[in-house]
């Protein structure tokens, strides 16, 4: 049974990620701070999965580890290594993601997201563990004069987010050119949603949301009384943000798909662009989650966000092809999932609080 370390393992995409792993077989190692997820999600991975497979054995070991404490994290990979183990490779998701919170706070943004990435390189290089998937994003693309933005387009980030995630990128296409023995995936995320069809993990942002589907639910729950939209007035067809929207359960297999891809193939560096290459726009989102669910959002336009773009669609070309698969689940699919998730949790993992 092969080992995956997994960082950032408890939160929205690697919660669902971790699930797909054990699923598939693999042994995992989910680290976490906990700082902005809950333990919870992790434990529940680790019932659904039991429930699946009828198995009690423990295939997931959960770690509280901040990426930023190299010798914690060192730890991890000594105890492993020095048994004759070894990680069959890394997926790395930690890191602080909310767009308009790095807008106020740049410092606090390089500071977890690259140490925390350059913690994890230096030790896996020190144990010569070299193959790993990396948790980039669209948002190193800014505003992409394409209709659809592809893998070789300009990287023009509006964020300091973004500008994290760009430097991330080249510092592991450093690291690849020091030594071409490394096996690097960079999968840059549209914009994920949904939830487990069972309803039991989901998004659940222990920070105030700020993304578009939980606070579409927090309406939707009664929670909040309206739905702020930032800006009617973008160069679209309804004036509301054009995004991809992509299931989270497609999300997370496009990982494992990816992972399998870079064991299969030695001394690779690869970017993919991880969406469905649909474009939905606000409005439209609204709309397709008020039918599918029955339920009515009521909504208020306030003017645009700093670092926010008009549109954002991926080409999945490159994905298609090199992976031969792609995303699958529709956006009523995604709408319905993630309604179900928050319906049974209305206060998200309120009982790890």
């Amino acid at each position: 049974m092969s080992k995956i370390l997994v960082t950032g393992a408890a939160g929205f995409i690697g919660s669902h990620t971790c699930l797909v792993l054990l699923q598939s077989g693999h042994e995992i190692y989910a680290l976490d701070s906990f700082e902005s997820s809950s333990s919870l999600s992790l434990k529940t991975v680790s019932k659904i999965n039991h429930s699946k497979s009828n198995e009690k054995s423990n295939k997931l070991h959960i770690l509280k580890v901040d990426l930023r404490n190299f010798n914690d994290l060192q730890n991890i990979f000594e105890k492993i290594y020095s048994n004759g183990e070894e990680f069959l490779g890394v997926i790395h998701f930690a890191a602080l993601k909310c767009v308009s919170e790095s807008v106020n706070s740049p410092i606090k943004y390089w500071e977890t997201n690259l140490i925390a990435t350059i913690n994890l390189l230096k030790v896996m290089d020190q144990y010569n563990c070299k193959t790993i998937v990396f948790s980039s994003s669209a948002s190193i693309y800014g505003n992409s004069e394409q209709s659809k933005i592809k893998e070789n387009s300009d990287l023009r980030p509006l964020n300091p987010y973004g500008n994290t995630k760009v430097a991330a990128e080249q510092l592991l296409n450093d690291l690849f050119q020091s030594d071409n023995n490394w096996q690097i995936a960079i999968l840059r995320y549209f914009n994920p949603i949904g939830a487990h069809s069972s309803g039991l993990i989901g998004e659940d942002p222990l920070s105030e949301a700020k993304n578009i589907f939980p606070l579409l639910t927090k309406v939707a729950l009664g929670q909040q009384n309206k739905l702020i939209i930032y800006g009617n007035d973008w160069p679209t067809n309804d004036g509301t943000g054009v995004r991809d929207y992509i299931h989270i359960m497609d999300l997370a297999e496009g990982h494992l798909r990816a992972l399998k891809y870079l064991i299969e193939h030695t001394s690779k560096i690869i970017n993919l662009n991880i969406g469905t290459g649909i474009g939905t726009s606000v409005l439209e989102l609204v709309e397709v989650f008020q039918r599918v669910n029955n339920v009515d959002i009521p909504y208020t336009f306030r003017k645009r966000r700093e670092g926010d773009s008009a549109v954002t669609i991926a080409d999945n070309t490159k994905l298609k092809n090199l992976l031969n698969w792609a995303p699958k689940r529709t956006i009523e699919e995604m709408c319905i999932d993630g309604w179900r998730w928050q319906k049974r949790h209305p206060r998200g993992y309120v009982l790890d609080r």
